[in-house]
């Protein structure tokens, strides 16, 4: 089923002219912010989540300016 959504809105970007840096941001962006949200705005429990280290988590935000709630 996911499979099939994301083809569908890959679809929709590309026809859309969407460029491949920017669908990237976006999806990492809101990927982030959601586990980020889960977790209350832990940071390690959000890095482990995420499988990437703690600093990689903290440069994207950082890149992306997403805020940490507090918890």
């Amino acid at each position: 089923m996911i499979a099939e959504r994301l083809q569908k809105l890959v679809e929709e970007m590309v026809d859309e002219g969407v460029q491949f840096d920017d669908a990237v941001h976006e999806f990492e962006k809101r990927f982030i912010s959601r586990v980020l949200g889960q977790f209350d705005g832990s940071l390690t429990k959000t890095a482990d989540a995420l499988g990437i280290h703690r600093n990689t988590l903290t440069r994207k935000m950082g890149e992306y300016k997403i805020k940490r709630r507090a918890g």
